[in-house]
């Protein structure tokens, strides 16, 4: 099990894949499956059946795991592009 470059907490840039480009804080980290749940990337949609507290069942949306090699520090991220000459894009 290799040590990860990432840990619970750190901001992060997803760097590879459809949310690429998002920011975001790693809510949790997986080691042995190299897999990291990143605050509002990769929204997935989980179907729930009927319960006492969703009678009708429902659908929620969560975040679902990306691979510990499409993410990177956003200071790492911030200092290539800088030295690069490419500016960032602005998130709120």
């Amino acid at each position: 099990m290799p040590k990860s470059h990432v840990k619970k907490g750190d901001v992060v840039v997803v760097i590879a894949g459809a949310d690429k480009g998002k920011r975001g804080r790693i809510i949790s980290v997986s080691p042995k499956k190299q897999r990291v749940i990143v605050e509002g990337a990769h929204m997935i949609k989980k179907h729930l059946r009927k319960s006492q507290q969703n009678p009708q069942g429902a659908i929620s949306e969560r975040e679902g795991t990306i691979h510990i090699s499409n993410v990177m520090k956003s200071e790492e991220f911030d200092a290539r592009a800088a030295r690069h000459g490419v500016t960032a894009p602005v998130q709120a």
